[in-house]
């Protein structure tokens, strides 16, 4: 099936028709969206900015997918909202401007997003693009949290451990830190599989370990490899290797 062309035929559609052009060839899955987006429907501008920033089923088109966001950002849509900031923090598709992207996560964050607290949480904390506030940084990575972000678990479990805000507290860092874990947080995965090796408890940090390696980045990975080695045990320096080859 073909997609339709303008938010009339959209409309029209019924749901066995929209489930078939999804699930059907790449170029009227895009085409369909495409259309709404040009319609002016949020979700699909956000959806289609995506596509754009992956390419995924497109080539990718940084810049397009910068202006789609920002598109559908002004209408509202709390994720693009987000993504806006992602854009202006990471470069995608825009100069790098850390002053705006706090802005825009400043502004997911207070409409409810829980990953644009983190964002907004992590400059904070950083003091990138923002004045350093650790205390206001731990704050919304509490309510991230709460919403069930592994992710904020993880930077809050980081706060009690490091002592910075609140007093040094290690099992509480711990809680969160198997909190983050279980989210599938990776940071988190090797935070709570270094607890379980400070508790004498090798074995059980091994696990947390293979899935920490599976889906953590290239830099994470050889951070993690010198800590691993850095111990002397045996079984963690074995470990180690997962991380070098990234494998799970």
């Amino acid at each position: 099936m073909d997609a339709p062309a303008d938010l009339d035929a959209l409309n029209a559609l019924g749901a066995a028709d929209l489930a078939a052009i999804l699930a059907g060839p790449a170029a009227a899955r895009v085409a369909l969206i495409r259309a709404a987006a040009d319609a002016g429907v949020a979700e699909a501008q956000a959806v289609l900015a995506q596509m754009l920033l992956d390419g995924r089923d497109l080539p990718a088109d940084p810049p397009a997918a910068f202006r789609l966001f920002a598109t559908a950002a002004r209408a509202g849509h709390l994720v693009a909202i987000n993504m806006v900031g992602r854009c202006y923090d990471l470069g995608w598709g825009t100069p790098v401007d850390k002053t705006l992207a706090a802005q825009w996560y400043r502004a997911a964050a207070e409409r409810g997003l829980d990953w644009g607290m983190y964002n907004y949480g992590t400059l904070l904390a950083l003091g990138d693009g923002v004045p350093l506030d650790r205390a206001l940084a731990l704050a919304w990575f509490g309510r991230a949290a709460d919403m069930g972000n592994a992710k904020a678990a993880n930077f809050v479990g980081s706060f009690h451990e490091d002592g910075w805000v609140v007093s040094r507290d290690l099992g509480e860092a711990a809680r969160c830190y198997r909190i983050a874990a279980e989210g599938g947080d990776f940071r988190g995965q090797f935070n709570h599989a270094r607890m379980r090796v400070g508790a004498g408890d090798i074995a059980g940090a091994l696990p947390w370990l293979e899935r920490a390696a599976a889906g953590g980045n290239a830099r994470f990975r050889a951070q993690a490899a010198l800590w691993l080695i850095a111990t002397d045990q045996p079984a963690l320096v074995d470990a180690a290797a997962l991380f070098r080859d990234g494998a799970g």
